[in-house]
């Protein structure tokens, strides 16, 4: 019996357990711990409908039903009914989804950002029938923070990360983004990355600065770089199924608990960054966090029309009716 088949089997049992004493419990898997931004949103999304229905929501944070792939193949089953997971991981099933990792395609503006995922029409129109077709209905995307390089070793331009083994999610345009970043990109599972790093069988990773904090990264790595290349992304789903057969008044109820999420994490994430990079210095004096200026992100800045092009090329059917929707609402959101 595989690792894999291990964690479904045990997710059945819960499924089955939690049947039998309510019909009305509905699971709810993220990637991230209760007390990450993730576990906030989840949390907020459950007090939401624990409050306006009869129904309950369990919560299952990273690491208790298995790896990203696990959790999305319990989504799709419907052994889960929701599952939060970072087109970083949904990008093998829904390729279009890989647009995010296109580096310095979203603002650094957080107004604009807000504004963007609130009221972009490739985020509530298109988007959803390429979920539809995988067995999910895409309920809300929502940024979590400012992705930041940490590294073994100071990063101030491409060269640096010459022959740097960096990890990366397993998404084919990150990757590819990396190889243009001049680095070595090598995907891994989120659970191996402390050891590797730890043993140098890698030298670097990205992820926002509360995770970075949280998870404990600092402690073997040296470096953190802001290139400002992309904010993290990520998209709650339900299993379509699922969704589709709840009466109308109940799927009325999720989403308001979604909207209501949404609003809480954006509120919650104010002042987390630079929060999160002050406990790091904290816990470790000797990290050096450093804010490449303009010229000095130039270059990677410059690598972004060949990491467009690759998308094009890999992104799917409604890649570039995607991609040009996004630029739309990126500029409407600009404008407003």
């Amino acid at each position: 019996m595989t690792r894999r088949t291990i964690f479904a089997a045990s997710a059945l049992a819960l499924m089955i357990g939690a049947g039998a004493a309510s019909a009305d419990t509905w699971r709810y898997a993220f990637e991230e711990a209760m007390d990450e931004v993730q576990g906030k949103f989840a949390q907020k999304f459950k007090e939401e409908v624990e409050a306006n229905s009869d129904h309950e929501i369990q919560l299952f944070p990273f690491g208790t039903l298995g790896e990203s792939a696990d959790i999305m193949e319990q989504a799709q089953s419907g052994i889960l009914q929701f599952v939060d997971q970072s087109p970083g991981f949904t990008g093998a099933l829904i390729p279009e989804a890989q647009v995010f990792f296109v580096p310095y395609l979203l603002p650094s503006n957080e107004e604009q950002l807000v504004s963007f995922f609130r009221n972009s029409k490739a985020i509530h129109e298109l988007f959803p029938p390429l979920y539809a077709e995988q067995g999910l209905e895409l309920l809300t995307m929502f940024p979590e923070g400012e992705v930041m390089m940490t590294t073994t070793e100071p990063v101030t331009g491409p060269a640096d990360l010459d022959e740097v083994k960096f990890r990366v999610m397993t998404n084919p345009l990150l990757v590819e983004s990396y190889k243009a970043f001049g680095a070595t990109p090598t995907p891994l599972p989120w659970g191996e990355v402390y050891g590797a790093l730890q043993t140098g069988i890698i030298q670097g990773q990205e992820n926002p600065a509360f995770f970075i904090e949280s998870t404990k990264m600092y402690e073997v790595t040296d470096y953190i770089t802001r290139a400002g290349h992309n904010n993290f992304t990520t998209a709650v789903m339900a299993n379509k199924e699922f969704f589709d057969d709840l009466s109308e008044e109940d799927q009325t109820v999720v989403k308001n608990a979604m909207s209501a999420a949404f609003d809480y994490i954006i509120d919650y994430q104010d002042g987390l960054t630079e929060e999160s990079l002050e406990k790091i210095k904290e816990a470790k004096p000797s990290m050096t966090i450093t804010t490449l200026s303009e010229e000095e992100r130039a270059p990677f800045k410059a690598t972004a029309d060949a990491v467009e092009a690759e998308f094009l090329k890999i992104g799917g059917d409604d890649a570039q009716a995607i991609l040009d929707q996004m630029k739309a609402d990126l500029a409407a959101a600009g404008d407003s």
